[in-house]
């Protein structure tokens, strides 16, 4: 059996200047696909037999403090925390912490470079 090397194509973060500003030119074509957004205030964990009993008037304990900053999820993915605010009738987020991805140190478009990092650190969710 004869093994020879494989060579694979350089990976964007690996490509000159010019080739990541013509992927992320691309991004034009995707920047209307709607995306989940989720704010999540809290979580915790309950054994069945207390969900079974919720009803109307029922009080969840949650695993963050009053006033504490909420998560921002985009399918899913934790990229940012902030604060709720009111704007008229509605719940809104100031965004307070944008999350940077794993091991960046890089400078410029964070948000076109995170795509093509894989995404964010989403502490553990």
């Amino acid at each position: 059996m004869t093994v020879s090397p494989v060579k694979f194509a350089p990976l964007v973060r690996d490509l000159p200047t010019s080739a990541v500003t013509g992927v992320l030119g691309n991004l034009e074509l995707v920047k209307d696909v709607k995306m989940d957004v989720t704010v999540e205030l809290g979580r915790t964990n309950l054994p069945l037999k207390d969900v079974l009993q919720l009803e109307d008037s029922s009080v969840i304990k949650l695993d963050r403090l009053a006033g504490e900053a909420v998560d921002l999820l985009v399918n899913g993915r934790l990229i940012a925390k902030g604060e709720v605010v009111v704007i008229g009738n509605n719940f809104g987020v100031k965004i307070t912490q944008v999350h940077k991805p794993q091991g960046a140190s890089h400078g410029g478009d964070d948000m076109g470079q995170d795509m093509m990092d894989g995404g964010f650190d989403d502490g553990g969710y």
